[in-house]
């Protein structure tokens, strides 16, 4: 497998189940993906960004549920906007790479 050739039917299917589950503002990839680095070992990373989140812990689990059955190893963040303006430049915060590496791949209209 060429690690530089994400199968889109596989990110494809994971968009339209965070989407269609959460109705997010935005999920942005991010890590190895997003700067051109994958191995056909890597993982995806979601950058999960929800109006607001009552149990942050449980909603990042239920959206990987969510992708469960796709054939690649998969990483979520689930954040808010709130979260991103409070932290989001913080250094050593998880949000700071994600954010300046991250490709928007959906953005809610």
């Amino acid at each position: 497998m060429d690690a530089m050739l994400l199968r889109p039917d596989c990110l494809t299917e994971a968009i339209d189940r965070i989407v269609g589950e959460f109705n997010p503002l935005r999920i942005i990839l991010f890590g190895s993906w997003a700067r051109g680095q994958a191995r056909a070992d890597s993982d995806l990373d979601f950058l999960v960004v929800l109006p607001a989140v009552i149990n942050k812990r449980r909603t990042t689990i239920d959206v990987m549920r969510a992708l469960n059955e796709l054939p690649i190893s998969k990483d979520v963040i689930v954040t808010t906007p709130q979260e991103i303006a409070e932290r989001g430049d913080v250094i050593g915060h998880v949000l700071r790479p994600a954010l300046a590496e991250g490709i928007v791949i959906y953005e809610r209209k």
